[in-house]
């Protein structure tokens, strides 16, 4: 265990429970409830289970939130709070310091931080492994970017070379259902790329040319991912990527300046943060089939089994039920119109 900018645990003392301001024109979903948490604009939200993290960067806050009623079970101070995972009943939580960033490994049920790894360099994305195991945390390096992989029950780190470039920032990551692929979306000033890493050998297996910079990534079943983009020309786009083909089998303007990138459970449906709005999408047209509008701009998102969380520039996190997976096995987007399907560059 390590020294970390974390300090000791306290109780979040304004949460409160209710409705009050929130509207939803929904198709798909129901508003179940809503609470302050009072510490400022959220940075990111996560879920697992029963357990709701949010973390508040301005105010140097982590809250531990009830998934099932919102009630604040919790929280603690630290310094910076952004990037955010949780897994079990540990909550993974990139901080910052003058001297180096961070990740703290929070035990969610009593506050206490278990353990920290210094890491050089900022973060800007992180993931873990399926089984919660493993914490990637993406870095912008010298010369280039780079993934600090935290084995949790090994305590030890290993750093994954991604891609070079003085620019170069790593967007988003998501590691596959069998826990052997990394998949890396990055950005700089010349385009963005979705970077496959093999988690045995550590090494780059393919790298493809996505276009527009990446503001979120998921991956959906059947070998395939969904990647949003967004710039002036384009604004928001979702593009649907066959993995296996490498190629973009469809895309569809769904957004105005969108920050997130979501999916249901059972990859039915996207959910796409936008500046006012949460959009909905169906994956299997990429057509909008709903809108979730919360009292204040959406800043960020968590998708449970049968519940959407939707965090807010107020500092308030507000749920809705929507529906649980279906008991059948879902096929996506195979094949697209003609004008749809463009081939991905290897880089």
């Amino acid at each position: 265990m390590h020294d970390m900018p974390v300090e000791v645990p306290h109780k979040m003392a304004n949460g409160s429970n209710h409705a009050a301001g929130v509207t939803v024109d929904s198709a798909t979903a129901t508003l179940q409830n809503d609470v302050s948490v009072g510490r400022g604009p959220i940075a990111d939200i996560a879920v697992d289970g029963d357990t709701l993290v949010v973390t508040n960067f301005g105010d140097h806050t982590v809250a531990v939130l009830d998934a099932r009623d919102l009630s604040v079970k919790g929280g603690l101070t630290a310094r910076e709070p952004f990037a955010l995972a949780v897994a079990g009943d540990k909550a993974y939580v990139g901080v910052a310091s003058v001297a180096y960033d961070a990740v703290a490994v929070i035990d969610t049920r009593t506050g206490a931080v278990n353990a920290s790894y210094p890491l050089s360099f900022s973060v800007t994305a992180m993931t873990t492994s399926p089984d919660g195991k493993r914490i990637f945390a993406g870095r912008a390096a010298d010369g280039g970017v780079d993934v600090a992989v935290i084995d949790v029950p090994a305590d030890r780190v290993r750093t994954l070379y991604v891609a070079r470039g003085d620019d170069t920032v790593i967007d988003a990551m998501r590691v596959d259902a069998a826990g052997r692929r990394l998949y890396v979306a990055t950005s700089d000033a010349r385009g963005s790329r979705l970077i496959i890493v093999d988690l045995e050998s550590g090494r780059v297996q393919r790298t493809l040319e996505i276009g527009a910079p990446i503001r979120g990534l998921e991956l959906g079943v059947d070998d395939t991912a969904y990647v949003l983009t967004s710039d002036i020309d384009d604004r928001g786009v979702v593009h649907v990527v066959d993995l296996g083909a490498g190629r973009i089998m469809a895309s569809a303007e769904v957004a105005t300046t969108p920050t997130q990138l979501a999916l249901s459970v059972d990859a039915t449906r996207a959910y796409v943060v936008d500046y006012d709005q949460v959009t909905v999408l169906s994956t299997a047209t990429l057509d909008v089939i709903d809108t979730l509008v919360v009292g204040a701009r959406p800043s960020c998102l968590a998708i449970g089994v049968d519940r959407v969380y939707v965090a807010d520039y107020d500092g308030r996190v507000t749920s809705y039920a929507v529906a649980a997976p279906a008991p059948v096995f879902y096929a996506p987007i195979r094949e697209g119109a003609a004008a749809a399907v463009r081939e991905l560059t290897p880089a």
